[in-house]
């Protein structure tokens, strides 16, 4: 333990420098809680097109055709994949966007 820390019981000083490692603490808390939440959204859109459609909606989906086939069986097959697909691209898009607010990102 540093000197200065031993003196006065390990605390930190109320002021200064430290607090501006609190500030980037919050601003890392809420960063990745924005993640979580942005994560959280985009699975449960996925888990809704592919167990909602593919599964639990199929019967009514297949009175409808796509492409010659049923489109339940289209959902099931190829949709929540496609689904899938498009969250991916939004999520690096949302990303670049909310790591750019939060000075995370990698570009100059």
């Amino acid at each position: 333990m540093p000197p200065a820390a031993q003196a006065d019981g390990g605390n930190r000083p109320a002021h200064g420098h430290h607090d501006e490692e609190t500030l980037s603490e919050v601003r890392a808390k809420q960063y990745w809680a924005e993640n979580v939440k942005l994560m959280l959204i985009l699975l449960a859109v996925w888990f809704v097109v592919s167990f909602g459609a593919g599964i639990l909606l199929v019967r009514p989906l297949n009175a409808v055709s796509l492409g010659g086939f049923p489109l339940g069986f289209w959902f099931a097959q190829q949709g929540s994949i496609l689904v899938f697909v498009a969250l991916i691209f939004y999520y690096a898009f949302r990303m670049k966007t909310i790591e750019r607010a939060y000075g995370v990102d990698d570009d100059d």
